[in-house]
Order: structure tokens, then sequence, then C-alpha cells
């Protein structure tokens, strides 16, 4: 932006690298360019500076479609002064003094511009229906925008070139825009739902799967404790059977060892019974032969290894007498003994 330095009488100006002056002295042009600088007297000066970059300027508008709805239109136009001279004559640029209002220039430039770019936008859209707007509006708009605005008889006198126009948007009412959302909302909730049902119905599933592998794996598990409990019955069972055999066997061997015991006890008390048997025959047979006396000694004898301990024995007369008298008793056909004296 230029600063001017004000003295008494007097001012300097310095331009702007952005900025083209034009000095105006009493009508004739004194100094014009970019980044000037020089003295002038302000009593007889007329100074206008234009703006030599890309300038950029948004429009909003609203049209009616063939089939009677609005649509705003968003546009953003891109323009430049190729001609500060004649800019300068036909608009206002002047650098007011101090105190003054602000020059109009481009308050000027931006009506120029909106109202060609409403007029255009508006033919356009007058032939297009709401729904052909909305699909390629944009497009059709910034071909149609552009070759109008480059091809404008009074911008290009004012000095004025269009380097582009961009549409940004066309969108109808908030309520229209809101219906027109609807079925596609509705689609995607449906899309969305579709989703779901399906994630629901793969988890449903693989959940179904899951409950399988663990009923498949509880009854494997239950086979195998029946094969189990079966096996330990049959280890059980052949345990019993092989202890029910051990123990016959070894009833068998006790019995047999009872039965040979037995035989042998009574063969030996038969052999015993026999031996004694034959002593006692042996015995009958040698007592046969022996006198009575002899007997009675023998069985006195005995007798007295039958008796217990005798401390003291009393013999009387008669009981002496009388075993004497056995004693020397003589035998039936034995010749009479001779006493000698």
């Amino acid at each position: 932006m230029a600063s001017i330095k004000r003295y008494p009488w007097i001012s300097h100006f310095l331009g702007s690298p952005t900025g083209y002056v034009v000095h105006l002295q009493k009508g004739t042009v004194r100094h014009q360019g970019v980044g000037q600088a020089f003295w002038y007297r302000p009593a007889n000066s007329v100074l206008s500076e234009v703006p030599v970059d890309d300038q950029e300027l948004p429009t909003l508008f609203h049209a009616i479609t063939r089939d009677h709805q609005d649509v705003s239109i968003q546009a953003n136009v891109t323009y430049r002064f190729i001609d500060p001279v004649a800019v300068s004559s036909r608009l206002d640029f002047g650098l007011q003094p101090a105190g003054s209002g602000p020059a109009t220039g481009k308050e000027q430039v931006a009506t120029i511009i909106g109202q060609l770019c409403q007029s255009h936008a508006i033919d356009q859209i007058a032939t297009t229906t709401l729904a052909e707007a909305l699909a390629r509006g944009v497009s059709q708009l910034r071909v149609v925008l552009t070759e109008a605005l480059r091809g404008d008889a009074r911008l290009q006198s004012t000095g004025i070139e269009i380097l582009g126009v961009q549409v940004l948007a066309v969108r109808p009412e908030s309520d229209v825009e809101r219906a027109l959302q609807t079925p596609v909302r509705e689609q995607l909730q449906a899309e969305a739902d579709r989703a779901v049902y399906e994630r629901r119905a793969v988890a449903v599933e693989r959940e179904r799967t899951i409950s399988e592998n663990e009923m498949a794996s509880q009854i494997e598990l239950a086979t195998r404790r029946e094969h189990l409990v079966a096996q330990e019955g049959a280890n059980a069972r052949r345990a019993a059977e092989e202890k029910a055999a051990a123990g016959l066997i070894d009833a068998r061997a006790l019995a047999e060892r009872q039965t040979i015991s037995t035989d042998a006890e009574a063969n030996q008390i038969r052999r015993v019974g026999e031996a004694a048997a034959a002593r006692e025959a042996a015995t009958m047979e040698v007592y046969q032969g022996m006198d009575q006396a002899t007997l009675l000694a023998l069985a006195l004898r005995e007798a007295a290894g039958s008796l217990p301990n005798i401390g003291n024995l009393t013999i009387t007369p008669d009981l002496l007498s009388g075993a004497l008298a056995g004693l020397f008793k003589e035998p039936a056909g034995a010749a009479p003994a001779t006493i000698t004296k």
C-alpha cells in the first residue's frame, strides 16, 4: 500500500509494488507506474492507485429452475486490471485525503461482475430442472460464466481481464435438500442395517459353530469317559476274576496240603497203631507163656510206674502174707518145693 507524507504546501508519494499510480496535475499525466516516488502539490494534483495483483471476488446469488425450484449458486471470480489508466479514468480508485471516504472502485467492480454472473447464471438455470442443475449445474455454469465474462465488452473496455471462474456449489432450499437427501439417507441406512444384519448373522453362525464344536467336544469327552468306565469295569472284573482264580488256586493248594497232611497223619497214626498193635501182640505172645506171679509182678511194676511218689508205705501182715503166699504158691502140676533147713 502506498504511503504519503504530507508537508506544508507539498506532499511526498511512495508507491507499492502491487499498486499502479496515476498522477494527474491540471488534467495532465505527470507520473504513472508501479513503485513510483515523487513530490506533488495536493492543491492541483489527483492521485489514483489501481491494484495490479490478482483479485478474488466471491459471489452468492439465487436462481429459479425450469421446474420452479429456487437454488443458490456460490461462485468465485478471479480477475486483474490490465489497463490501469483506463480503469482509473472509469472507476474511482483515487487516493482520498485524510478524513475522506475510501475509494469505491472495488465495490463498483464487484457490482459489475456480480450482476453479470447472476444474469448469465439465471438464464442458464432457467433452462434446466432441479435434478439437472444439481447433477451438472456446477460444470455447466463454470463454462457459461467463464465465456460470458471473458467476452463482455464492458469489462474489456474498462481494462478488466477475467482469469477464471469457479462455481463452488449449486444448492436447493434447505427443505428440498433434506427431501432429496432422504432417499439416499434411507438407502445408506438400509445398507448400514444390512451390514449390521450380515454382521449379526455371521456372529450367530460363528456362535453356532462354536456351540457345535463345544457339543462335539462334550460328546467326545462323554464317549471317552464311557470307554474309560467300561475299561475300568473290565479291568476290575478281570482283577476280581484273577483274584478269585488265585484264591481258588490257594484254596485248592490249601485243601491239597490239608489232605496230604491228613493222609500223612492218618498213615502215621495207622503205622503207630499197627506198631503198637504189633507190640501188644508180641507182648501178649510173651505173656501167654508166663505164670501168674510173673504177670502180677509186671503189673505191679507198671502200676508203680504210674503211681505218684510215695513217701511212706505201710504193709500189713495180711497183705504181706497174701502176697508171699501167692508168690510161693506152686503152679499146677509142679512138684512141691522142698525147704531145706
